[in-house]
């Protein structure tokens, strides 16, 4: 069983339309967010996470993302385990019904 939260694609476009401040990363490859990414979202593949850990901050809380949810679970769980938090979206893209934009036009 998992350590992290979860939230689904719906509660987390909802957060976005009220305007809530999230901390979104995608953890895809280079060619999966270049088909388009939540334009609030950073980019950091999964495989670039642990030599990444000086971009998190423990006192913040992540959502992470990738295509279908289980990358970004595996990603959840090492920042999980090395004391961040984390929140998995479940479904991943291929699940989000909400905005999309190319990597470039994404913060």
């Amino acid at each position: 069983m998992a350590d992290y939260k979860t939230i689904t694609t719906d509660e987390l476009k909802k957060k976005l339309e009220q305007g809530e401040t999230l901390d979104l990363v995608d953890v895809r490859e280079d060619e999966e967010v270049e088909e388009g990414m939540i334009p609030q979202a950073r980019h950091i593949k999964m495989g670039d996470i642990p030599e990444s850990l000086d971009k998190f901050d423990k006192d913040k809380e992540y959502i992470l993302i990738c295509r279908s949810g289980g990358r970004s679970g595996k990603v959840s769980q090492f920042l999980h385990d090395q004391g961040y938090k984390v929140v998995n979206m479940e479904g991943g893209m291929l699940e989000w019904e909400g905005e999309s934009q190319p990597k470039d036009k994404c913060i």
